[in-house]
C-alpha cells in the first residue's frame, strides 16, 4: 500500500457542494502509512464548513471498504489553513477556472 494508491482512493470521495474531489481541492494535508494503519491528515475551505463531518466519515468509508483490514484515523486540522491557490490544476479544470482567472503558485 502505497500514498499514491491512498489519494486515488480518495479521489472518490466528492464535495459535494463543488463537485470535485477533496485531493483535487487540496483538502489532504498529509498521509501516513504504517504496516497496518492509514493515517489523513485534512482540512475543510472553512473552519465553518457544515460538511467536515460527513467528509471525514466518507473517508473513514472509502479506505475501509477499499483496506478493510486498516486501522483508519482521520485527523481535522485547521493549520495551515486551506487556500484557494491549493485546488489542483485538474480541480480547477473541473470548478471552470482558468489560470488566468485564479492566481496559480
Amino acid at each position: 500500500m502505497h500514498a499514491d494508491e491512498i489519494r486515488s482512493v480518495l479521489r472518490g470521495v466528492i464535495d459535494p457542494e463543488l463537485g470535485v474531489n477533496i485531493v483535487d481541492l487540496g483538502l489532504v494535508y498529509d498521509i501516513a502509512i504504517d504496516s497496518d494503519a492509514i493515517a489523513v491528515v485534512m482540512t475543510m475551505t472553512t473552519p465553518t464548513c457544515p460538511l467536515g463531518e460527513y467528509l471525514v466519515e466518507a473517508v473513514e468509508r472509502a479506505l475501509l471498504q477499499e483496506f478493510p483490514d486498516s486501522q483508519i484515523g482521520v485527523e481535522l486540522v485547521w493549520e495551515p489553513a486551506w487556500q484557494p491557490e491549493m485546488i489542483t490544476a485538474e480541480g480547477r479544470r473541473q470548478l471552470g477556472w482558468t489560470d488566468h482567472s485564479r492566481r496559480v503558485v
